[in-house]
């Protein structure tokens, strides 16, 4: 392979590597956590490590909508508003085709 061929190859390579490394795995927090201010430090590790472990779609929905009834019921019981999440953490489950669903 020529030189220049190869260089720009290895570009290419290595162009898609660092955007797949940016992205990274999925990080639950404040911004996209329903309840993060009512979860304890255990519970926002474990929470993390739940979200990050589903391989479909609809497993992680099932987790995800039980709880935010939980933090629902916690915020109740605080009388303390509970604030819409962000971004649908289990979008990354879905096929390209069907990821502009409204979550929940």
């Amino acid at each position: 392979m020529e030189p220049r061929k190869t260089r720009l190859l290895i570009a290419l390579l290595l162009s898609l590597a660092a955007n797949a490394q940016a992205r990274g795995p999925v990080r639950a927090s404040e911004a996209n956590t329903r309840g993060w201010q009512l979860m304890t430090p255990e519970e926002r590790i474990e929470h993390q490590s739940r979200i990050r472990g589903f391989k479909t779609y609809e497993e992680c929905r099932s987790y995800q909508i039980s709880h935010h009834q939980i933090m629902e019921e916690r915020a109740r019981a605080r009388s303390m508003p509970l604030p819409q999440g962000g971004r649908d953490l289990c979008e990354h489950l879905q096929p390209a085709s069907d990821s502009r669903q409204p979550s929940g």
